[in-house]
C-alpha cells in the first residue's frame, strides 16, 4: 500500500511538529512551481507500507487571500492527497477549528487531530473526541505531535480514514448557510455547474464571501445572465460576515457537551502584560533575544570545543605529511582545505545547534509568538513580519545563526528578504576586527567610525528591502500576520532536542558540502606552489589594481576583502601576510581559524595603509558577504541557487560601492 497525505491546520497547529516526526529527514524542501511559497514534501513507513506527506501551507482558511491559501486548496481539490489530516489546536478549539467549518464541502476525504492535548489538560480543559466524531462522521482523535508514544493512535485513525474514506457531515452546516439571504436560490443556480473537487455547498459559500478565483471558475462555467443574478445576491458584504456567523455557529454546536473547562491560571501569563505593553514590550523583546543570545553559548561551546580539537588533530597530520616528506599539493588540500573547512562548520554549527536550542525552547514555551506580535507593525513597514525581529538580533553574533532562525517564518518570500537583510547586519567576527582597525588609524575618531558604520547599515537594510521586496513580497504580504498568541505551556524536552539535533545534522550535511567547495576553489586561486611564486589570486590582485585603488584599495587590502569572503578574521591573517613580504597562500587556512595577527600589526598598516584606504576597506568588509558558512546556511534554508547567488553578488558589488564612496569621502577629509 501507498497513499499520499495531506497535512492541512493554521500556523501554531503543529503541523511542522508532525511533518518532522513523521519524516525525519525524509523530506524535500523546495518551491511550488511559479510561487514564492515553501513546498515540504517527505515519506515514511510504517507497518511495511509507505506514505507520501504533503505539509501544506499554513492558513487561516481555505479562502483566496494568499498564494498561500491559493495553493492549499487547488492541491487538495486536485485529488493528489488520498487523505487531508486537519489539525487543530486542542486549547483553542473554538478558534482552530475555523479551518474545519472551511474545509467542509470539499470532496478530499479526511480526519481530525485534535493537538496539544497535553496543553488543553494544562489549561482544565477536558475534550471527548467520540462525541466529536459522532457529530462530524469523520475519524477524530486527541493527540500531542510532540510525544513520539501517542503516534500509535495517529497511525490507527490515519488507516481508517483511508479505509472508510470519510467525509465530513456538513448537513448541521449547511442548515446555518440556508438562513443567509439568496444561499438557497445561489446553490440552485450552480448545481449542475461541475468543478472537480468542489461541492455546489462549498462553491455557493465562497461566492457569498467574494472570492474571487471560485467567482471567475463560475464564470468560465455558467452562463452570463446566471451570473448576473449570483451577483445581484452577493452585493456588499453582510453575505460574507453572515457565512463566517454561519461557520462559528457550527462550531459552538460540534463543541457543545463535548468540552469541558476548569479555569486554571497560566504560570507566565502575567509576562503578557510586559510584552504586549505599548512602552515597554519592544525592550522586553529585545531584551529576551539578547540573552537568548547569550545563553545560546552555553550548549554552543561544546560543540566549539570539537572544532577545537580537529584544529589540533589538523596540527598533527600536517607535521606528520610534512615529515614524511609529502607532497605539499597534498598536504594543503587535505590539511588547509578538507580538514579546516570541518573545523571552521562544527565551530560555526556549535553556534546555530545552541541559538536552534534556546530559540526553539522560547518557541515552546510560548514566547517567539510574542516577539513576534510585538514587532509585527515594525516589520510590516519593510513587508516583513513581526518574526524576522529575531534573525536580525541574532545576526549579530552570527549571520548563519540569523539565517537558520529565519526558518520560522512560513512565508518564503518573506524567509529569503529577512536573510537578504540579516546580511547587512555585521556579526561577531566583523566586531572583532571592526574597532581594532577603527582605533588603529582614527584613535579617538573610532566611535564614530562605528556609529557611522551602524546608521549605514540600517539604511542599507531598507534600500534593500525595497530592492528585493518588490520580487519577493506581494502587496497584500506587507501587512505583517494575522495571528493569535498562544498560550503558554511546558515545553517537551524529548521532542525539541530530535529537533535540535535533527536540524543541527541536516545543516552540517548541507553546509559543509558548500563550504568545500568554496573553500577548495578559494584554496586553489591562492596556491603559491612549493616554491611560494606568486598565486593566481596575487596575479589577479596586481593586474586589476588600478580599477581596485578607485574603490579605494591597493591590491593587498582588495585580497584581504575577497578573504573577508570566507572569513572576517581571515582579513587580518591576509594583512600581515602581504605586508610582511609573505603569500597570501599562507594566509588562507587562518582565514578559517580565526586569523593571524603579526606583533608589528599596528605599524605595518600605518606604514602601508593611508586613512582613506582604511576606511574603504572598514567599510568594504562590514557589509561584504559575511562568510562561507552564512553562504551555505542561506542556500540550506531558502532551497535556491538563484537567490543565494543574487544576494552574495548584490553584497559584494553594494561592499565595494561602500568602499568606494566612504574612500571618496575620506580624500576630502584628510
Amino acid at each position: 500500500m501507498s497513499a499520499t497525505i495531506a497535512l492541512l491546520g493554521q500556523p501554531n497547529s503543529g503541523k511542522s511538529t508532525l511533518f518532522n516526526a513523521l519524516t525525519g529527514l525524509r523530506q524535500h524542501v523546495g518551491n511550488w512551481p511559479g510561487k514564492t511559497v515553501e513546498k515540504k514534501e517527505g515519506t515514511f513507513t510504517h507497518k511495511g507500507d509507505t506514505y507520501s506527506v504533503a505539509d501544506l501551507p499554513g492558513s487561516y482558511s481555505m479562502s483566496a487571500n494568499s498564494d498561500e491559501e491559493v495553493i492549499t486548496r487547488d492541491f487538495i481539490a486536485s485529488g493528489k492527497a488520498d487523505v487531508v489530516c486537519i489539525l487543530a489546536d486542542s486549547s483553542q478549539l473554538e478558534r482552530s477549528l475555523f479551518m474545519l467549518a472551511d474545509y467542509a464541502g470539499l470532496s478530499a476525504p479526511c480526519f481530525l487531530v485534535l493537538n496539544m492535548a497535553d496543553v488543553a489538560k494544562e489549561r482544565g480543559k477536558k475534550i471527548d473526541a467520540k462525541k466529536i466524531e459522532q457529530k462530524l462522521g469523520i475519524p477524530v482523535m486527541l493527540f500531542s505531535a510532540t510525544d513520539t508514544k501517542s503516534y500509535d493512535t495517529f497511525y490507527a485513525a490515519l488507516e481508517r480514514a483511508l479505509k472508510e474514506r470519510s467525509h465530513i457531515n456538513a448537513a448541521a452546516l449547511e442548515a446555518e448557510y440556508e438562513k443567509i439571504d439568496g444561499y438557497r436560490d445561489i446553490r440552485q443556480r450552480i448545481s449542475n455547474c461541475e468543478i472537480p473537487g468542489y461541492t455546489p455547498m462549498w462553491l455557493t459559500v465562497k461566492t457569498l464571501e467574494h472570492d474571487k478565483v471560485i467567482t471567475a471558475k463560475l464564470k468560465n462555467a455558467l452562463p452570463d445572465e446566471i451570473m448576473e443574478e449570483i451577483e445581484r445576491h452577493t452585493k456588499g458584504t453582510e453575505t460574507a460576515i453572515a457565512a463566517g456567523e454561519c461557520k462559528f455557529k457550527w462550531i459552538d454546536s460540534i463543541l457543545n457537551g463535548a468540552v469541558t473547562e476548569t479555569k486554571t491560571k497560566a504560570a507566565l501569563g502575567r509576562l503578557d502584560r510586559i510584552y504586549t505593553h505599548k512602552f515597554w514590550g519592544k525592550p522586553a523583546v529585545v531584551l529576551t533575544v539578547l540573552l537568548g543570545l547569550l545563553a545560546s553559548f552555553i550548549p554552543a561551546l561544546p560543540v566549539m570545543g570539537v572544532g577545537s580539537g580537529v584544529d589540533a588533530l589538523n596540527a598533527v597530520i600536517r607535521s606528520s605529511m610534512l615529515g614524511a616528506g609529502a607532497p605539499a599539493f597534498l598536504t594543503g588540500l587535505l590539511c588547509d582545505v578538507l580538514i579546516q573547512s570541518l573545523s571552521y562548520v562544527i565551530k560555526m554549527l556549535g553556534f546555530v545547534f545552541g541559538v536552534t536550542l534556546v530559540f526553539g525552547l522560547l518557541e515552546e514555551i510560548g514566547i517567539m509568538a510574542r516577539i513576534s506580535y510585538v514587532f509585527d507593525n515594525t516589520m510590516g513597514k519593510l513587508g516583513l513580519q513581526g518574526k524576522s525581529v529575531m534573525p536580525f538580533l541574532v545576526s549579530f553574533g552570527c549571520t548563519m545563526g540569523g539565517a537558520a532562525g529565519a526558518r520560522v517564518i512560513d512565508n518564503w518570500g518573506q524567509k529569503v528578504l529577512t536573510i537578504a537583510l540579516a546580511w547587512a547586519v555585521p556579526c561577531g567576527a566583523a566586531w572583532a576586527i571592526i574597532p581594532m582597525l577603527s582605533t588603529v588609524f582614527f584613535g579617538a575618531g573610532a566611535p564614530l567610525v562605528i556609529a557611522s558604520l551602524l546608521l549605514v547599515m540600517l539604511l542599507h537594510m531598507w534600500i534593500t528591502a525595497k530592492i528585493f521586496g518588490r520580487k519577493l513580497v506581494k502587496t497584500e504580504d506587507k501587512f505583517g500576520m494575522i495571528m493569535e498568541l498562544p498560550p503558554y505551556h511546558k515545553p517537551k524536552w524529548g521532542a525539541l532536542m530530535r529537533y535540535v539535533f535533527g536540524r543541527t545534522k541536516d545543516t552540517f550535511f548541507r553546509v559543509v558540502k558548500v563550504v568545500l567547495l568554496v573553500c577548495g576553489i578559494f584554496w586553489l586561486l591562492s596556491y603559491g606552489g612549493s616554491t611560494g611564486e606568486n598565486s593566481i589570486l596575487e596575479k589577479f590582485g596586481l593586474a586589476i589594481e588600478p580599477v581596485t585603488k578607485f574603490f579605494g584599495m591597493p591590491w593587498q587590502l582588495f585580497l584581504a576583502f575577497i578573504a573577508s569572503s570566507v572569513g572576517k578574521e581571515g582579513a587580518v591573517g591576509v594583512i600581515t601576510a602581504l605586508y610582511s613580504g609573505g603569500s597570501i597562500g599562507t594566509a588562507f587556512s587562518e582565514a578559517m581559524a580565526g586569523g593571524a595577527r603579526a606583533a608589528n600589526l599596528n605599524e605595518l598598516l600605518l606604514a602601508n595603509v593611508s586613512r582613506p584606504e582604511a576606511l574603504a576597506f572598514i567599510f568594504a568588509i562590514t557589509f561584504n558577504l559575511p562568510c562561507v558558512v552564512a553562504l551555505a546556511a542561506t542556500y540550506q534554508e531558502i532551497h535556491s541557487v538563484k537567490w543565494t547567488a543574487k544576494i552574495a553578488l548584490y553584497y559584494t558589488v553594494s561592499a565595494l560601492l561602500l568602499g568606494c564612496i566612504a574612500y571618496h569621502a575620506g580624500l576630502l577629509i584628510w
